[in-house]
């Protein structure tokens, strides 16, 4: 309360530039008031509800624009007395007129600022709801990750992921929606859902991508029905299980990016020998889903991330060099590593994402020896 008393009473930068329209109706009061006859510098006064609208809204710009007004009204009165002359009419009207039109301006400009924070507040809950944010630690992994949306006024997108902790097992999925922005939120939305539930009810990770291929080739089909467009769609994704008391990790990949193991200053692709076909695809390839297993030290850090990453370009068209600006981070935890590439992800691409982009760092903490004589 005290602190937010003290910034109530703090000045504001918006009232300090109030003082310029203010200052420029008195400059032009005074000198056009003490002026020869043949000098007039009442037309200046036009400025003031102008740069007024640069700093405030339609009110603001209605009340300097009328003291505009009044001002002008005086200036006629004091030079050439009661009536007014027909050139001070007109400036008096022309005046009036260009006030209205800027404050109607400015209260347009208004209402649109409040639907887009609308916008951004709908879309904000939407991704609390359907992106929801990984826990900093899994059990024995420590865990980060970032979104980056492509459409920013939406900071939602078609990349997803998502994680469960099954016993002392964590499973994890990461994937990417064919398309971008929020046409494809709805099947990143079913493809959540359908993990969060099933990661708990397979006892082995095949078992596991079977059954998200099976959701996802039923979401597809019934979108299809309304949406013609649907029948193209499809979702790369790697799904993952790391248990708590083995140094590896079980991967399938699903037509998906290979993660990448961060060891030291060295960075290797955990590529899969049998890549399987993306998620709503499976029928014209009857994939086997069997896992492939990587070694994962307590310091190694797993990078998984889709290909909004690796996509993006500067502007000299280059693509990201993932792998090997990971090596130039010296970064040794997942939350410094996943801040450190949007960071410079946001650099290389002047802050323009093509695509969606997400990244997900997990580490396995080092077990202290306490523990393990424990266990």
């Amino acid at each position: 309360m005290r602190f937010k008393s003290e910034l109530r009473r703090r000045p504001q930068p918006r009232h300090a530039l109030l003082a310029l329209p203010l200052c420029l109706i008195a400059v032009v009061t005074v000198v056009d008031t003490l002026a020869p006859p043949d000098v007039h510098l009442g037309p200046l006064l036009v400025a003031a509800p102008a740069v007024t609208a640069a700093i405030g809204g339609a009110r603001l710009v209605a009340a300097v624009g009328a003291l505009a007004v009044v001002t002008q009204l005086v200036i006629g009165v004091v030079r050439h007395g009661w009536p007014l002359t027909l050139n001070h009419e007109m400036q008096i009207l022309s005046l009036a007129i260009v006030t209205a039109v800027i404050a109607t301006f400015c209260y347009l400009r208004e209402r649109r600022q409040r639907e887009l924070a609308q916008v951004r507040s709908v879309s904000e809950a939407a991704q609390r709801v359907v992106l929801r944010p990984l826990p900093r630690r899994l059990g024995p992994l420590k865990v980060a990750s970032v979104y980056l949306a492509a459409e920013a006024e939406a900071r939602i997108g078609g990349d997803l992921f998502a994680a469960a902790r099954v016993g002392e097992v964590t499973r994890m999925i990461i994937g990417d929606v064919r398309g971008k922005g929020l046409s494809s939120i709805s099947d990143a939305a079913l493809l959540l859902g359908a993990f969060r539930e099933a990661a708990h009810h397979h006892a082995d990770l095949a078992g596991l991508a079977r059954y998200l291929e099976g959701s996802v080739t039923r979401d597809l089909a019934e979108l299809t029905e309304t949406d013609q467009r649907a029948e193209e769609d499809f979702i790369t994704a790697a799904v993952l299980e790391i248990p708590d008391r083995e140094p590896v990790i079980h991967v399938i990949n699903c037509g998906h990016p290979p993660p990448l193991l961060v060891r030291g200053q060295r960075v290797t692709q955990l590529s899969s020998d049998q890549p399987e076909t993306p998620l709503g695809l499976g029928e014209f390839s009857n994939p086997s889903y069997t896992p492939d297993v990587f070694p994962l030290a307590a310091d190694d850090i797993v990078l998984l991330y889709t290909d909004g990453v690796i996509e993006a370009r500067d502007q000299e068209g280059t693509f990201y060099p993932l792998a090997e600006r990971i090596t130039s981070s010296a970064a040794g935890d997942p939350e410094t590593l996943v801040r450190w590439i949007r960071d410079d992800l946001l650099a290389h691409s002047s802050g323009s994402q093509g695509d969606d982009a997400a990244m997900i760092a997990l580490q396995r903490a080092p077990t202290s020896p306490t523990a393990s004589a424990s266990s």
